[in-house]
């Protein structure tokens, strides 16, 4: 009776509804929603700002004491595990003027203990004792918290979570704390392009715009300026408790095993204790055109992060949150993301100026919520397509201009209807909690009948609706921003939050005639053709063998085998399908499927590509029906494969650009050490980027991809709905002349601690990163949960195929041999881990900043750079006083030379 809105889920067979007397009002209030969720997306335990879109009804209107229970039945997971969500309507476009990130810092706070319960760390305690895990989320307009925990403690769990909203404590000796916390989210955003953009963007906002705001909040803003204001930080987050942690803000959305009738007991019993103020719900759907200023519409160039020549075209537009049945911004995004034939991308490729492109609204907070709704295009630029940008801009105007003079069409969106609803009806089982965090984020945005499929169908072509938005994508309304490192020493402005250098300028005046014009169109730009790969049949195939628990070799010949089993667990019409073949051309591949491929992948029948360390590794999967057309479309490319030295000299720049961006991220290059300490013969990623650096010729590829044609050994794996005769190909090459094994060889370290401790090579982060490795084993609880999907059952035998140990019953005789495991054993192997004769690996790579006395590696990284140039150099740095006792590793092909390599092994039973 206080307002809260849940949904109850029960796994169980039973189907009970209870309808609200609200319902019809509040899906009328719903339906002309203008509210939304936030910017920046601040994950306790992710550093990405890239999170689902929390859409927001406004119900100011409504009566406080009103209740709206809807009652759900759904088919769960296999596990024993029961989750809970709830979203506030309160997000950070609430933090007051002197205080950002203060709605941040709130999530964080509420959980330190409450009335009830007030040990500060006991939730967490008693969810880790029990198998579960617990998070939260800050979004514009959105607060979301959510756990997951076994059944049998799931009523225990709600009541201690559910007081953090009804008496939460806020230790005041845990503010520093948890301030800290929020400056190491900081810290780990602001190397992010992304975050760094998306501050930017919004700084040119309004004056008085809450997208002006700075949302993360670090130690400045929390801790040292209120400090000197003489702000009480502890005061001020109680009072915004109070203000906005109101039961009428709140959606509850719980899932469990129970019966309807016991969750909706708890659930009354439990959470009609939250506390409603009666006060109006905060809204910003006053504050329409936030962009519309001349500091909006103009060109920026940035200095990114990373080594890319990057190009976003921005408009802002209208909320479309009510148009969700329509999905205007969806359809246009599909159409301008495309990469067939008339394509924006099809013909950037030709022209070589761009690699990649995406194109929409990515239903974040920042980019739609109740002020307005973003629509952007992002295109990845070669050197060349950077230095012509502008002809870049114009063909995206070009296509932008016929989509306006040909207006909506409907087969096309009623194709991408027809896709989605194939996806939704064969839908994988997902994860409890983030199934219902997403419904959770739904009931503040849908119809209550569109809950669960509001964000995933189109429900109502509406070509008035999609004409009204395409109008708006014109020249005169959009924004440039391009990034690129080429803009150094043009940058002489500094973002205040994140220090993004970057510059303002008009657009240039030859460029702005012309679009202010009516341009001329581009016949090469046009709609994509019928889309043949979109699935019709659904059946299940009939059983080829009586019986088949794991799968069996149906082929074995010089050239290669195959694996093959029938699904009869999921019956969905879905299959999958690998093989290995010997190949390091993944990339010109991939270019070159990217045409004839894409109308495979938009109807929702993926392929991956990858280069693995024994040869290319090709995985496709969807829907059974049109899969082996797709199969054979990569295979043909495969054997019939040809480049031009255009093409060839387009990719090799775009890897250079790839392996820098991976080796500046602390986290990669820590796991890329690990792997080259560990396995023999692993190519490091710095030693494939000085190749690379040093020059590769279309001749040598060329004669690569002759031998690679010549001999091959094939091994791959057909699993789901289909028959074996579908899987097997003729192969047509000569086997490989002598056989290897694929698994490679790990080195057996000396008992001892080791430690390999170098520099970041990113001297604008702060971040450091500890890896600590330990020669180790898995839980049975683990091993025990039941596969939710075909594809996890697939990939656990694909493994076994990769790794040509073809124990596909490994997972059953590994639960048998663990539930022997007794807590001796357990005792007695972590005594040896941590005994004389222990073998430990750590591994840190270490970030820039006063406390790590840089000024000592200067001079030291000043001669690497004038002595290597563009190659990078790893920086080995002496143990701390702390690990004073640890081996030290200053060379690490020295180092492994001096060890032994254990044997191959292969587990015959």
């Amino acid at each position: 009776q206080n307002g809260l809105h849940a949904l109850l889920i029960s796994d169980m067979n039973n189907v009970e509804e209870e309808s609200s007397e609200e319902e019809d009002s509040a899906e009328s209030e719903t339906e002309t929603d203008d509210g939304s969720d936030s910017g920046a997306d601040m994950e306790d335990d992710e550093e990405s700002c890239d999170n689902k879109d929390d859409k927001e009804n406004d119900k100011a209107e409504e009566d406080p004491s009103d209740s709206d229970m809807e009652i759900e039945e759904l088919t769960g997971k296999e596990e024993s595990e029961s989750a809970a969500a709830l979203c506030v309507a309160v997000g950070s476009f609430c933090d007051p003027e002197d205080l950002p990130g203060l709605a941040h810092f709130l999530e964080h706070m509420v959980f330190m203990g409450s009335l009830k319960y007030p040990d500060e760390n006991g939730f967490d305690v008693f969810l880790k004792k029990h198998g579960g895990s617990d998070n939260a989320s800050t979004d514009c307009e959105r607060t979301v918290f959510h756990f997951d925990i076994q059944q049998q403690y799931f009523k225990a769990a709600l009541d201690r979570w559910a007081q953090f909203f009804i008496h939460p404590l806020m230790i005041r000796d845990a503010i520093d704390r948890e301030i800290e916390a929020i400056d190491s989210e900081y810290q780990l955003a602001k190397p992010s392009d992304a975050n760094r953009q998306e501050l930017l963007l919004g700084s040119l906002a309004r004056p008085g715009h809450p997208m002006r705001k700075f949302f993360w909040g670090n130690a400045e803003t929390l801790k040292h300026g209120p400090k000197k204001s003489n702000i009480d930080i502890y005061t001020r987050l109680k009072d915004f408790w109070q203000s906005y942690y109101s039961a009428h803000y709140m959606n509850l959305v719980v899932q469990s095993k129970e019966t309807l009738d016991t969750l909706e007991n708890w659930v009354t019993e439990i959470f009609s204790q939250i506390p409603n103020n009666g006060l109006p719900k905060p809204s910003f759907g006053h504050l329409t055109e936030p962009f519309d200023t001349p500091e909006f519409h103009k060109l920026y160039r940035v200095i990114p992060v990373r080594n890319i020549h990057l190009l976003h075209i921005t408009w802002a537009l209208p909320p479309q949150e009510r148009n969700y049945r329509v999905k205007p911004l969806h359809y246009i995004s599909w159409l301008v993301g495309h990469e067939g034939k008339g394509s924006i991308l099809f013909f950037l490729r030709k022209k070589f100026w761009a690699v990649a492109l995406s194109g929409g609204n990515a239903e974040t907070g920042f980019e739609q919520n109740s002020s307005y709704s973003i629509f952007s295009i992002s295109i990845t630029l070669t050197d060349e397509g950077y230095e012509r940008f502008y002809e870049v801009v114009h063909v995206v105007f070009q296509y932008l201009k016929m989509l306006q003079k040909v207006g909506p069409d409907k087969r096309i969106w009623e194709e991408i209807q027809k896709i989605d609803e194939n996806e939704f009806s064969f839908k994988d089982q997902t994860d409890p909690i983030d199934y219902i965090e997403n419904i959770c984020e739904n009931m503040h945005l849908f119809r209550k009948q569109d809950f669960l499929t509001g964000d995933q169908l189109l429900f109502e072509y509406k070509p008035e609706v999609i004409t009204d938005i395409l109008g708006l994508l014109c020249p005169q309304r959009a924004n440039l921003c391009l990034l690129s490192a080429d803009n150094e020493g043009r940058c002489p402005l500094k973002e205040r939050w994140f220090e993004t250098q970057y510059s303002v300028e008009d657009i240039d005046q030859y460029w702005a005639d012309v679009w202010a014009c009516d341009f001329e169109l581009n016949w090469d730009l046009h709609l994509p053709e019928e889309n043949k790969y979109i699935a019709t049949d659904f059946s299940l195939k009939a059983p080829d063998f009586p019986k088949m628990d794991y799968p069996v070799k149906i082929l074995n010949i010089p050239q290669g085998c195959m694996w093959y089993k029938k699904d009869k667990k999921f019956k969905k019409p879905k299959a999958s399908f690998g093989v290995v073949l010997l190949d390091i051309f993944v990339s010109i591949l991939s270019l070159n499927l990217s045409e004839p491929a894409y109308g495979a992948d938009i109807a929702k029948l993926k392929y991956k590509l990858v280069a693995g360390e024994h040869g290319l590794i090709i995985r496709v999967k969807g829907f059974n029906h049109k899969l082996p057309l797709l199969l054979q479309l990569i295979i043909d490319h495969v054997f019939d494969f040809s480049f031009t030295p255009a093409v060839f000299e387009m990719i090799k720049e775009e890897l250079k650009k790839t392996y820098f961006n991976m080796l500046i991220k602390p986290e990669v290059l820590a796991k890329d050490l690990h792997h080259v300490i560990l396995e023999h013969g692993k190519w490091s990623l710095i030693d494939k980027y000085r190749r690379l650096m040093k020059g590769l010729s279309a001749e040598s590829l060329l004669s690569f991809v002759k031998a690679f044609k010549s001999q091959l050994f094939v091994e791959g794996l057909a699993q789901g709905n289909v028959t074996y005769q579908v899987s097997i190909k003729k192969l047509q090459f000569a086997p490989l002349a002598h056989s290897f094994p694929l698994q490679f060889r790990v080195v057996d370290l000396p008992n001892a601690h080791l430690l390999c401790k170098v520099k970041t090579l990113n001297k604008n982060d702060a971040n450091s990163e500890v890896t600590v490795y330990y020669q180790v084993n898995s839980l049975i609880n683990i091993k025990e949960c039941e596969d939710s999907s075909l594809g996890e059952e697939v990939d656990r035998n694909w493994n076994e195929v990769m790794s040509q140990q073809y124990l596909f019953d490994r997972l059953a005789c590994e639960i048998e041999a663990l539930k022997s495991f007794t807590k001796a054993d357990l005792v007695e192997w972590f005594q040896t881990l941590r005994g004389s004769f222990r073998k430990i690996l750590s591994i840190h790579v270490v970030g820039y900043g006063e406390q790590e006395q840089d000024s000592e590696f200067a001079a030291v990284l000043d001669v690497q750079r004038s002595l290597l140039g563009e190659l990078p150099q790893l920086t080995f740095l002496p143990p701390s006083s702390y690990m004073k006792n640890t081996a030290f590793i200053r060379h690490i092909s020295d180092f492994t030379l001096s060890l032994n390599l254990l044997p191959y092994h292969k587990i015959l039973k």
